[in-house]
């Protein structure tokens, strides 16, 4: 389904602005021979997508590489249409407010500004989505995040919780040397508390395997919890038996147990500070359909009453749907929405799946903390949604 809409997503994305650059530019000027030229490119890319789609997760990193070409191919052509489009509405505008007439030098003028400006931010376009590809996805960004409630203990006041999400180990190609980095950046951070909020893997708990040495040197004064979010259930691939399955799940917890993190299977631990305590809960995967909805918050958070807490869930979906009308949970810590890996100028798709997508959001002194993610899936790149490490510190309200 995810490959059935990202699919019909490229189709628009190839077609509108070849077809309408055929229209106004080649067509009218083009050699009959050139015309037809003109829609090879693209029939090669719709030719390409027909056996992606026919060989499914089996070609998926051949996948990830077409969709950067074709990105660099039609992206940077939509660019040049919606610029030439905005030119000439612009042109009409000025001519029906002030009747002007069009001079030659003033037309020639215009036709040469016409042709520069989209082809110039077209080019711009495609050179920023080669940055995304080729450094994006490992330019690493330290987020500092104030969360201040009146329920925190006084001993916690500073406490700092530095959080990863979806780090998709099974998407990283570079022997480790990336991930080293930013697991050097996140000790940095001198952190008290390390959580991390799911898909540590694409499907495959064996993704792991190579990266287990890097992810062991992750330190903080009060340990390292994690849950399990969509993609760590293996629900992406094929296995010949449920029970294949569920070991590879089983395999996934006792690897993170080996790199000295504490899964929370809806259950919680207690944190200590002098006589005063804060509890730190994890659920299960909680989404909407089709992902996985395995999280029992009753369960994980009973024998926590009273007492400030903080909730580890994957998706953050699950704020709404069932953390703020049923429970009293200070802070919730989520990942999940990667912010669709493409953020331009503040703007991001995923604001029309996601109410809450990046960042902080608050209602009524709770929180809930979004993190777009340390990885990558399906598109191997990054453009404004740059990887994250999130440092929060928890203050008391005075």
């Amino acid at each position: 389904m995810v490959l059935l809409r990202i699919s019909l997503f490229f189709l628009i994305l190839l077609l509108l602005p070849d077809w309408y650059i055929y229209r106004f530019y080649i067509r009218q000027s083009a050699k009959k021979w050139k015309r037809r030229l003109w829609w090879v490119p693209t029939i090669g890319l719709l030719l390409a997508l027909l056996v992606f789609l026919a060989a499914s997760h089996s070609l998926q990193h051949a996948f990830s590489i077409y969709l950067i070409i074709a990105l660099c191919i039609a992206v940077p052509k939509m660019v040049f249409m919606i610029c030439d489009t905005f030119l000439y509405l612009c042109k009409k505008l000025v001519q029906s407010i002030f009747k002007l007439s069009v001079s030659l030098p003033v037309a020639r003028l215009y036709t040469l500004f016409k042709v520069c400006l989209p082809l110039l931010a077209s080019l711009a376009t495609c050179a920023y989505i080669v940055f995304g590809a080729i450094f994006g996805k490992e330019y690493f960004q330290v987020k500092e995040v104030t969360f201040i409630s009146a329920d925190l203990p006084p001993a916690f006041d500073g406490y700092r919780i530095l959080q990863l999400s979806d780090m998709h180990t099974g998407s990283w190609t570079d022997q480790g040397n990336a991930l080293q980095r930013a697991v050097s950046l996140c000790n940095a951070q001198h952190p008290d508390l390390i959580v991390f909020t799911g898909d540590l893997v694409n499907s495959r708990a064996d993704e792991l395997k190579p990266f287990m040495p890097i992810l062991s040197q992750l330190r903080a004064t009060d340990g390292i919890y994690s849950v399990l979010g969509n993609h760590d259930y293996g629900t992406y691939v094929h296995w010949n038996t449920e029970a294949e399955r569920l070991a590879n799940i089983d395999t996934l917890i006792s690897r993170e147990k080996q790199m000295g993190w504490d899964m929370l299977m809806n259950e919680h631990r207690i944190l200590h500070r002098g006589n005063d305590s804060i509890a730190i809960i994890g659920v299960e995967n909680s989404g909407n359909p089709p992902f996985p909805d395995r999280g029992n918050l009753p369960k994980a958070q009973k024998g926590t009453e009273n007492m400030f807490k903080v909730l580890l869930s994957h998706d953050p979906t699950h704020w709404r749907r069932e953390v703020l009308p049923r429970t009293d949970i200070q802070l919730m810590l989520a990942g999940h929405t990667h912010d669709m890996q493409v953020n331009l100028f503040g703007f991001s798709f995923s604001k029309f799946v996601y109410p809450e997508h990046r960042g902080m959001y608050l209602e009524a002194g709770r929180g809930l903390y979004v993190n777009i993610g340390l990885g990558y899936v399906m598109f191997p790149m990054r453009l404004g949604a740059w990887p994250e490490i999130t440092v929060i510190t928890l203050k008391t309200k005075n």
